[in-house]
């Protein structure tokens, strides 16, 4: 990927490293963001990891859903070794990242985000927020957000498959909900590409799902009543783990398909075979 973006951009300074402990060290300000906390703690603790190259005077700037722990332990990292952290993971997934239209949703040091908010977030995404100066903030609020966005998709499918299921015209109710009080981009988006089993991943299921098991482990701690949002990631995880479908890797919007396969409908029975 870097050997392409800097073919692609031959006018532009692209310098390659070999390890992310280089790049640390070449850079002033550098920003990640990986997929896991399994990954993030490989790519930040190995031993030429992100945090092998900071010093006094760097800056790391951390996009990934992680766990708060997890965003406490690496700003607690950065920070003794002299630099500064700022939380920041994004509301918005692959389409919103191609047109810089990402939220980010911050936390920790209140100077860097000052220092990057214009030239730097605003560039690749439409807005920025700035919770507080301790670092889980950020992090809290990306899981309410994605937990409220896999419980949506949930119902909203289940709404698809009982159109189906009693005759309806799925794609005419799509456009029946899209005018109405639940409207909602996400159902116009994901809606007609559900209905024709297109699960081309944008977000991927797996991720939405440890989203939701995040929040649900986030709502326990807090003492709040989280039932809804719970039966949805029962329903995710199942998706995720269901050996027949396989589609831990499709989008999120694929748990449509476990929908209909524990559906007895005659037309989700169809549907499946």
């Amino acid at each position: 990927k870097c050997a392409a973006l800097k073919e692609k951009f031959p006018d532009k300074t692209v310098e390659i490293k070999e390890t992310a402990k280089e790049v640390v060290e070449a850079c002033g300000i550098t920003y990640s963001m990986l997929s896991t906390p399994e990954a993030s703690k490989i790519v930040f603790e190995g031993e030429t990891g992100v945090l092998a190259g900071v010093s006094a005077g760097k800056s790391i700037v951390d996009c990934a859903t992680l766990a708060e722990s997890d965003m406490l332990r690496m700003n607690e990292a950065v920070t003794a070794a002299g630099g500064r952290f700022l939380e920041a993971p994004v509301s918005g997934s692959k389409g919103p990242a191609a047109q810089g239209s990402l939220i980010f949703l911050c936390a920790g040091s209140k100077d860097l985000f000052d220092e990057i908010k214009e030239d730097g977030l605003n560039v690749m995404g439409k807005a920025s927020h700035y919770f507080s100066a301790t670092v889980g903030y950020g992090t809290r609020a990306k899981l309410v957000v994605n937990s409220l966005m896999g419980t949506m998709l949930a119902a909203f499918g289940e709404g698809l498959a009982l159109s189906e299921s009693v005759g309806l015209d799925p794609s005419t109710m799509i456009e029946v909900i899209s005018q109405g009080a639940v409207a909602s981009p996400m159902y116009g988006l994901k809606g007609p590409k559900m209905i024709k089993k297109d699960h081309a991943p944008n977000f991927p299921l797996k991720h939405a799902h440890k989203d939701m098991a995040l929040a649900s482990d986030m709502a326990k701690e807090a003492g709040v009543e989280f039932s809804v949002i719970d039966k949805a990631e029962m329903l995710f995880r199942a998706a995720r783990e269901d050996a027949d479908l396989t589609v831990a890797d499709e989008d999120f919007s694929a748990v449509f398909e476990k929908i209909h396969k524990e559906s007895t409908s005659e037309f989700s029975k169809s549907r499946m075979s």
